[in-house]
């Protein structure tokens, strides 16, 4: 590595070739940093002992194991000797931790041991992860509490949204909390002609396309979106849907299509892995259909306004902070035959449509080119705040 670059560490427990929004948040972090930065990606291993890391960034990996009945795995950096001696010859100039867990608390602890600022990311609401193991609110509340704990030993913390950083202030969080927004890589396509992919999922002259693209996962509320598009389907208005993704649910989704009789006017697309490919489907979908209440700021909707094809969420959930109803997107109650209605009600306005879909691209669209200069000039600012111990104000 060049002396003369400063050094990364960026620290995560979910990395490809496991796909979730983390993982791409960090990736897309890295690659741009890589260009003017030494980075480094600290990790557990893949599961697949085939998988070959191909990145313009170092990756060290650490021992892990599978979390029962998940595709998720819990990272053993502590017991990985060939792991730590890695990372003591790192000679990081800034540790950026995106989890609370094992790697994180790693990468806060060297950041302590050589005297370097430490940023942590809150990507999740890790309360709603408790809940749904342990099925108690005490116990989700003082998990909460603990990873507020965690992140209160770091220098400074980046919410990717008011609710979030309004949530971990309530559970404790006391050091600078600051919103830095996500982003894409995608870039605005220009008009072209879908007509390969219409003729693929059978979208005729006059039909609505919707779209989800995400992990195929029940706490995506993926159901409940399926749920919207058979009381649309049974107005009779021409509509098709598109699930882009993979997961574990896949199964079930795919079952409850066929008990719906829904098998041709749902599409299960699978994991799109091309890039330029994915943005098309934005492109063609009228409407990109969100229902998650489990999301803090969720990639995918930051892709779709980038395609002019605004989001439908859920009121009051926290990853539609950004969005204002009829303006740059639209919210309706959590109740499926409302949420129809009100969707339906957009279709049959096509002038309203458009004027949303504008305003999606204007608002809501972000590269990460952008944000991660942004990061970068903070970086350096911590660095040197750290260095001299005088406060720099934060950017």
């Amino acid at each position: 590595m060049d002396s003369t670059r400063l050094k990364i560490g960026l620290f995560v427990d979910v990395f490809f070739p496991m796909v979730d929004g983390v993982a791409v948040v960090v990736d897309n972090y890295a690659r741009r940093l890589a260009k003017t930065m030494d980075v480094t990606v600290f990790c557990p291993k893949a599961r697949s002992q085939e998988y070959i890391d191909a990145f313009p960034y170092r990756v060290i990996r650490c021992r892990k194991v599978p979390i029962p009945k998940s595709d998720y795995d819990l990272s053993l950096p502590l017991i990985d000797p060939a792991f730590a001696k890695h990372l003591m010859e790192s000679r990081l100039d800034i540790v950026h931790v995106h989890s609370p867990f094992f790697i994180g608390q790693i990468g806060i602890e060297y950041a302590k041991v050589h005297r370097i600022p430490v940023v942590a990311t809150l990507h999740s609401q890790y309360q709603r992860d408790f809940l749904e193991k342990t099925k108690s609110p005490w116990l989700a509340k003082i998990g909460a509490e603990g990873v507020a704990t965690i992140f209160n030993a770091c220098d400074e913390c980046w919410a990717v949204n008011r609710p979030i950083a309004e949530l971990y202030r309530g559970f404790g969080i006391k050091k600078p909390l600051i919103v830095r927004y996500n982003a894409t890589d995608l870039v605005p396509l220009p008009p072209g002609d879908d007509t390969d992919l219409k003729s693929k999922y059978g979208i005729r002259e006059g039909d609505s396309v919707l779209l989800f693209v995400g992990r195929i996962d029940p706490i995506k509320n993926i159901f409940f979106s399926l749920d919207v598009v058979e009381r649309i389907h049974r107005t009779g208005w021409p509509i098709r849907m598109l699930y882009v993704g993979s997961g574990p649910a896949m199964a079930d989704l795919e079952a409850k299509v066929k008990e719906k009789g829904l098998q041709e006017t749902v599409r299960l697309v699978g994991r799109i892995v091309d890039r330029t490919e994915l943005a098309r489907h934005y492109r063609l979908a009228d409407l990109f259909l969100f229902p998650s209440l489990y999301d803090a700021s969720s990639l995918v909707q930051i892709e779709a306004a980038s395609q002019s094809t605004p989001t439908f969420f859920i009121e009051g959930a926290a990853t539609a902070d950004t969005v204002c109803d009829q303006i740059n997107g639209f919210l309706a109650p959590n109740d499926p035959e409302i949420f129809s209605r009100t969707v339906l009600e957009i279709l049959k306005d096509p002038d309203r449509l458009r004027t949303v879909s504008r305003g999606a691209l204007r608002d809501l669209y972000q590269s990460w080119d952008q944000a991660v200069e942004n990061a970068g000039i903070r970086y350096r600012e911590l660095i040197e705040e750290k260095k001299r111990g005088i406060p720099v104000p934060r950017t």
